[in-house]
């Protein structure tokens, strides 16, 4: 069963590849996404990795959390559920 990490820190000129690839150094990684601003189209500087095992987030965790990438300091962690938010009132905006 597969872990999906949470990555903070993420440079805003790294590219999904770059972060497969760093994390590939720890094991298998099934996917990598970075968060990209709807408004800009710039990366928000975090994303998430998906490890195929436990062991290999675990690893990956050990790699990278705390570590540099390009310049900047990754925070590594497993990811938490998506907290149901409450709709959004068009007038707040």
């Amino acid at each position: 069963m597969s872990t999906k990490l949470y990555v903070g820190g993420i440079p805003y000129t790294s590219t999904e590849a770059t972060l497969k690839d760093a994390f590939a150094k720890a094991g298998n990684v099934t996917s990598a996404s970075i968060i990209i601003d709807r408004m800009t189209g710039r990366s928000k500087g975090f994303g998430f990795v998906e490890m195929s095992t436990e062991e290999e987030a675990q690893a990956a965790i050990n790699m990278w959390n705390g570590q540099d990438l390009e310049g900047r300091k990754l925070t590594v962690n497993v990811a938490r559920p998506l907290e149901p938010r409450a709709p959004m009132n068009r007038r707040q905006m």
